[in-house]
């Protein structure tokens, strides 16, 4: 199994907070967000990862290197990183060449619940936090029988439950052209503001996409200064005292492990 990042993005709503900072690069508890990532894809057996970068590309690079991960990086640019990360998906859609988790980068989680999802007993699946009902901006998974029908600000009228989604899935080889193909639709209409979430439905509707329950498990998706807060108070506490993981040591000065050739692409062109 591989991993897909996506790091692209400018995050100007947490302003200050960031420091001029990609999101993934914010430290909670004296440590990345990115490290922490390569730390749980570590423990999971993960050794393939792929990082879509745009702003700041060259800091995430550097914080890479200075980390012993035990495994190949490949860095993708976004040349559209000031757009939704849909563009990021495109980019990185020919990394899909394996089973993969694909994962937004600005989020703060117990091991455990990336642990979930990779174990998960479904072939393509998401991850729910059941215990939160949507008050704002929540992106919700709505669930019907034994699959997902819909990723949405907005619910179906029609659903079993829903809970908060955390912005990972995980995606079998065989259905890449499936997800490819409902993400290039929102491209070819022209939808490059939007997140890639929101391309899903026609992959929603065509593959059986399972689901996992993480509630009780702390997280937190880091979009407000306020988010930053609370992972540092609430959250990275939480996690700590149920379980954590070795710290990946800085590496020595040696040649990189990561890939030493970029993949470019150019911005999309919608035809």
């Amino acid at each position: 199994m591989k991993a897909i990042i996506l790091a692209a993005g400018v995050g100007k709503r947490l302003g200050a907070a960031a420091d001029g900072l990609p999101k993934c690069l914010i430290h909670i508890g004296g440590k990345s967000l990115l490290a922490r990532h390569l730390e749980n894809f570590t423990s999971l057996g993960i050794r393939q990862v792929t990082i879509v970068v745009g702003y700041e590309q060259e800091t995430i690079r550097q914080t890479v290197d200075a980390l012993d991960f035990p495994g190949t990086v490949h860095f993708v640019v976004n040349p559209q990183y000031t757009r939704g990360s849909i563009t990021s998906f495109w980019e990185a859609r020919h990394a899909i060449d394996d089973d993969v988790v694909i994962m937004d980068a600005d989020v703060l989680y117990h091991p455990a619940i990336l642990r979930r999802l990779v174990e998960s007993s479904y072939p393509n699946a998401l991850l729910v936090d059941e215990t939160v009902t949507q008050e704002t901006e929540e992106c919700m998974v709505a669930i019907q029988g034994n699959r997902v029908i819909k990723l949405s600000k907005q619910l179906p009228p029609a659903y079993d439950f829903a809970g908060e989604g955390v912005g990972f899935l995980k995606v079998s080889k065989s259905c890449k052209d499936t997800l490819v193909g409902s993400i290039h639709r929102s491209i070819l209409a022209e939808r490059l503001d939007s997140e890639y979430e929101d391309g899903l439905q026609d992959f929603f509707n065509n593959v059986q996409v399972g689901f996992e329950r993480i509630g009780g498990l702390p997280w937190v998706e880091i979009d407000f200064p306020a988010d930053v807060q609370r992972a540092e108070q609430e959250v990275l506490p939480e996690i700590l005292g149920v379980g954590s993981i070795p710290a990946l040591q800085p590496k020595s000065k040696s040649k990189s492990k990561n890939d030493e050739q970029d993949s470019v692409e150019q911005p999309i062109e919608v035809s």
